[in-house]
């Protein structure tokens, strides 16, 4: 059923970030794709409404909290996939010691991400 008045957009945007949060824990891309596109819809439907009813308004306390909520978590995520990357993408040098028991650098060139095989 399509929303019609403020409450309902609401409650289903409410549900939409839920859902969009869900999916995304879930690695359904195609599912939080799909509830992103349906925030997006919802939002434009607000989008004019300036003032809404005192009984809506913990419904968009709730709606601002889980926004944030998904926020950092697509943050965090974000962060420790740029932190995972710059890992792989590191020169890796192997520990090598000479006949004097002396630590040696060592001429690897390579990386751990490095796209050949």
């Amino acid at each position: 059923m399509k929303p019609s008045t403020t409450h309902e957009y609401l409650v289903r945007l409410l549900e939409t970030i839920i859902e969009e949060r869900e999916s995304a824990k879930a690695l359904n891309i195609k599912g939080m794709v799909a509830a992103m596109t349906e925030k997006d819809e919802l939002m434009q439907h607000l989008a004019p409404v300036e003032i809404i009813d005192e009984k809506d308004k913990s419904i968009a306390s709730l709606i601002r909290q889980e926004n944030r909520r998904n926020a950092f978590l697509f943050k965090s995520t974000l962060g420790w996939i740029r932190d995972t990357m710059v890992f792989l993408g590191q020169k890796s040098v192997a520990s090598t010691y000479s006949q004097t028991a002396y630590a040696v650098t060592s001429q690897v060139n390579g990386r751990l991400l490095s796209g050949r095989i």
